[in-house]
């Protein structure tokens, strides 16, 4: 047997390729296909999050490439599945927005928060509170959790574009359309959103670049003065960052707010995903539940702690892998492609120095976009219903905060559905939740 045979036999083994009606050149091609369609985060987590929050841009961007990297390794070859794990966007917009930004801390406080939620997840992983979790919340409010959160990204893009800028009479009004960047940001958002409308792959990636050209031209980006501002020979590692975690501090600001500010939207996202790309995928069983979905929580529980320790927001599923499966992935070597070409990307970081925000900014509102179509699935004709469902929706982007949204929400399921005689459609540990969250308010 030669070499080739024999590492084809392994990772027929391993993977089981055959089993799940695959091969290693599908594997191989709908790896990359997830690399292209979820790069863009490469650029648009340490622009439009991590830099913001304070941490050095450099850093920034290794930490990004290489926690997205270790983390999509992990679930393919730890959980075997075609699930690609990243710098999460509304976990980015939960670590500057609301951890650095509203309840001040420091970068390397909130990445402590970030490690803990990892333990925590793990914890909730290998026994049945994950599962308890997810069951006790009704379907409306994972939705409205969903739909508030695509609020709250569209928010960030059109503030980060200069589309919406404060004004003293009105709180907020649109921004002046003769500003080059805010004009380079509806350009991005037309090319973008054409791409998207083509179904063109890599549609993110591609509108980043073509943007970033243009705004060279218009005088908005960086020019490249050489080879040196492209590639990187000797790949960029987060110096400033690595191992800078302060967990005491974190611990010390209070479980309670950290609990619910990274961990639960991070089950969510995960559980989420996990579902819909191995549904995609054909994985599931006949109940439609995933076999050894623990490994999966397991990989994603430590997927969230090496974001910590790497100096990068909470790492998640991504709903991106839906490429790579839609191109015929259907192991964990899909992943494992992924991960391999997201450690290649390091030699090219000095890239993401070129793109300015009003490139990145239109991503966020299209991810907005796609976000709000869970809307559908709520019945707004039961009050009982509508009002936790719109509290939690609209509160997410008026108060800049997750947790906030959330906790008006459940809080007001509980009490409708208390007041209404319909206790029977409360798990119980819903009323566990909510008073957690009636604390949470009052302590603040």
């Amino acid at each position: 047997m030669t070499q080739t045979n024999a590492e084809h036999s392994l990772l027929e083994r391993y993977f089981k390729l055959s089993q799940r009606g695959t091969s290693l050149k599908t594997e191989v091609m709908a790896g990359l296909t997830t690399f292209i369609a979820m790069s863009y985060l490469i650029f648009v987590i340490p622009g439009q999050f991590l830099i913001a929050a304070g941490i050095p841009p450099a850093s920034a961007t290794a930490a990004t490439i290489l926690s997205t990297a270790v983390a999509t390794l992990l679930m393919g070859i730890y959980a075997n599945l075609p699930i690609a794990m990243g710098s999460g966007l509304g976990l980015g917009a939960v670590f500057t927005f609301i951890m650095v930004g509203s309840m001040g801390l420091s970068w390397q406080t909130a990445l402590g928060a970030v490690f803990i939620s990892g333990v925590l997840f793990f914890i909730l992983a290998i026994t049945n509170i994950t599962k308890a979790v997810i069951e006790a919340i009704p379907p409306l409010l994972k939705s409205a959790i969903g739909v508030g959160l695509g609020l709250f990204i569209a928010y960030i893009g059109f503030k980060g574009a200069g589309l919406i800028v404060p004004a003293p009479g009105t709180i907020l009004t649109l921004g002046s359309l003769k500003q080059p960047n805010v004009l380079l940001a509806i350009t991005g958002l037309s090319i973008t959103s054409i791409l998207m409308a083509r179904n063109i792959k890599g549609a993110f990636l591609i509108g980043i670049l073509a943007t970033t050209v243009i705004g060279m031209f218009m005088g908005v980006a960086k020019i490249p003065a050489g080879l040196d501002d492209i590639i990187s020979f000797v790949p960029p590692m987060p110096t400033a960052t690595f191992g800078q975690l302060d967990i005491g501090a974190a611990i010390g600001y209070g479980l309670v707010s950290i609990i619910f500010t990274i961990t639960i939207v991070d089950l969510f996202d995960n559980i989420g995903t996990l579902i819909a790309i191995s549904g995609k995928a054909g994985l599931l069983d006949e109940n439609n539940n995933l076999p050894d979905i623990n490994k999966a929580l397991l990989a994603g529980s430590a997927a969230t702690m090496i974001g910590g320790i790497f100096g990068s927001c909470t790492v998640t599923s991504y709903i991106e892998s839906a490429a790579g499966v839609a191109a015929g992935g259907k192991t964990g070597l899909t992943s494992v492609v992924t991960g391999l070409l997201f450690l290649a990307a390091l030699f090219f970081t000095p890239l993401a120095g070129l793109v300015p925000g009003a490139a990145t900014a239109p991503v966020l509102i299209i991810i907005g976009a796609l976000m709000i179509g869970e809307i559908v699935h709520i019945d707004f004709t039961d009050f009982t219903n509508a009002l936790p469902a719109f509290l939690t929706i609209i509160l997410m982007p008026l108060t800049c905060s997750i947790v906030e949204g959330m906790a008006f929400g459940f809080i007001a399921f509980t009490l409708l559905k208390l007041v209404a005689g319909r206790a029977r459609e409360i798990h119980p540990l819903m009323y566990v939740l909510s008073v957690i969250f009636a604390i949470h308010l009052y302590m603040k």
